[in-house]
């Protein structure tokens, strides 16, 4: 009977741990090496240490049975209240995580702002809409403790990089959509944002300039055959209208990150609503991480955020 029932712990901890398995393959030291040889001039950016500046790692904002999803915070001392970005790491849905924004979130801080970067469940955990619905909680979780982090919740921004920028597009899209809200998560707030920044993100999954395929139709449950209304909600695009916010568009050279960028641009020109794109000629995705394309990244997101919130 002992030996069942240590058989059974031990599965147990092996489903547990298969449940909680993670894709290390996206990094920014692995896009170096596969970068570096095309661009032999790109830097990994080194930031100095800024004292008005304070930085709390692993805040825990979500739990739920063994399962707890943290952010880091970086509060900028010098305001009583500042605007806040919410930065979301790209990876595919699959890969990634969370301290690969905390470099640009240490330059957007030094602006006057207060920064968090967001551990999200990622796609071998957690299928479409589950990702987004963290980081709704997470902006929940912002706004509760508003006062804590020196935070204006009237002012809150979302960044997101590739993926990410595909989630942070349509966290602003669905501002306040119940579709897009967990029920069970106890907060006096709401996760309405007032500014969104893409950095090449896709804003349409089907499109006549979007390729699509793997990565996008494993987050999403499916084929676009098979799951067409997934593919067809999770697009930024689709959900975009009067009520959705000014948004900074910060692009690679390459064609198909930009997939339904223009149609939405029509859109939003259409209610009048302000926006901006920038691209980056010869750069690659990922630019983001490295030099010379950080600090302009940096450069045109703390401009639209001035222009913006300030």
């Amino acid at each position: 009977m002992r030996k069942i029932v240590f058989i059974l712990v031990l599965v147990s901890c092996a489903l547990r741990a298969q449940q909680f398995r993670v894709d290390t393959s996206y990094t920014v030291k692995s896009t170096y090496t596969k970068l570096i040889k095309k661009y032999p001039f790109i830097t990994i950016p080194v930031l100095d240490k800024n004292k008005n500046v304070t930085a709390v790692q692993d805040v825990p904002y979500f739990s739920e049975k063994e399962r707890t999803l943290h952010l880091d915070a970086f509060v900028n001392n010098k305001q009583k209240k500042n605007p806040a970005v919410v930065m979301i790491h790209g990876g595919g849905w699959r890969s990634g995580n969370k301290n690969q924004m905390n470099a640009m979130a240490e330059a957007i801080v030094a602006s006057g702002y207060s920064c968090f970067t967001i551990e999200y469940r990622l796609s071998l955990e957690a299928k479409y809409p589950y990702g987004v619905i963290d980081v709704k909680n997470a902006i929940k979780y912002i706004k509760d403790n508003a006062g804590k982090f020196k935070v204006d919740p009237d002012k809150i921004a979302v960044l997101g990089c590739s993926s990410g920028g595909q989630m942070a597009a349509l966290i602003g899209t669905t501002n306040e959509n119940p579709a897009f809200e967990d029920p069970s998560y106890k907060s006096k707030s709401s996760s309405k944002v007032h500014a969104i920044i893409n950095v090449d993100g896709v804003l349409a999954f089907r499109h006549p300039e979007s390729s699509e395929g793997e990565m996008a139709s494993f987050w999403l449950g499916g084929s676009y055959e098979e799951k067409t209304e997934n593919w067809k909600n999770a697009s930024a695009l689709h959900n975009t209208g009067k009520n959705t916010p000014p948004i900074l568009f910060i692009n690679s050279s390459i064609d198909r990150f930009h997939a339904g960028r223009d149609d939405m641009i029509k859109i939003l020109n259409q209610y009048n609503i302000y926006n901006e794109v920038h691209t980056l000629e010869n750069s690659p995705h990922s630019f983001w991480f490295f030099e010379p394309w950080f600090g302009q990244t940096v450069a045109f997101t703390t401009h639209f955020l001035d222009k913006t919130f300030k």
